[in-house]
């Protein structure tokens, strides 16, 4: 079994999801009393967010960088980024390591086109959504992305920001991203990818027509798949 180099901290939320998805995914395969080997650097998501915030994105790249390094040194085979939103520095992380980087959005778009499907919704933080660093690497696959309309970008931020990182998972909440997802739909969409770790504890695949593309999940997966393989 290889040992997984995990960035996490961003947020602790998301970090405990890949840390319990890696573990359950591997006692599953392999049976009895197996768990992931896993190298998790965890940074302070306070301070990365202000950088974002600044658009310093040279002190972000450093601070994933560092965090990378560490587990370099610490003896992990490969790296994840376990966000979406700092995927925007993820090319400057693989450069400044000898550790091959596996990257969500070619992940997310290798299994929309494994179901065919080359239109899709993209539902995350508003710089996720607003910028194109993670929509072009999907786009790059050949697949057509659509983001909500501007209007929505600053609820769905609050939603992820004031309540799924704090753990809280609200009807309501539910409701709107739903309705989100409808719109997606009635754009041309033929599936949503849910770009933000927190998202999948408010929406499940129940809740939707339209297949749903779970950005940890499957970004999990395909470290499993590295890991045993």
């Amino acid at each position: 079994m290889q040992t997984i180099g995990l960035i996490g901290g961003m947020s602790w939320e998301s970090s405990s999801a890949y840390y319990e998805a890696l573990n359950t995914g591997v006692q599953q395969r392999l049976g009895g009393l197996s768990s992931a080997r896993v190298l998790l650097s965890s940074v302070d998501f306070a301070q990365v967010t202000a950088l974002q915030e600044a658009e310093d994105w040279d002190a972000v790249a450093g601070v994933l960088v560092a965090a990378a390094e560490g587990v370099e040194r610490a003896g992990a085979d490969f790296l994840m980024l376990a966000t979406t939103t700092f995927h925007r520095v993820a090319d400057q992380v693989a450069a400044a390591v000898d550790l091959p980087v596996v990257h969500l959005a070619d992940v997310v778009a290798q299994a929309c086109l494994a179901q065919g499907v080359t239109s899709v919704g993209f539902l995350g933080t508003t710089f996720a959504m607003s910028r194109t660093f993670f929509t072009d690497r999907i786009a790059s696959h050949g697949i057509t992305v659509h983001v909500p309309d501007e209007r929505h970008h600053a609820e769905l931020n609050r939603i992820i920001y004031e309540e799924l990182v704090a753990g809280r998972v609200l009807d309501s909440s539910r409701r709107t991203v739903v309705g989100l997802i409808s719109e997606l739909w009635d754009a041309g969409a033929g599936g949503v990818i849910l770009g933000c770790t927190e998202l999948e504890s408010l929406v499940r695949q129940a809740d939707s027509e339209l297949p749903l593309f779970p950005c940890t999940t499957l970004h999990v997966a395909a470290a499993l798949d590295r890991a045993l393989g």
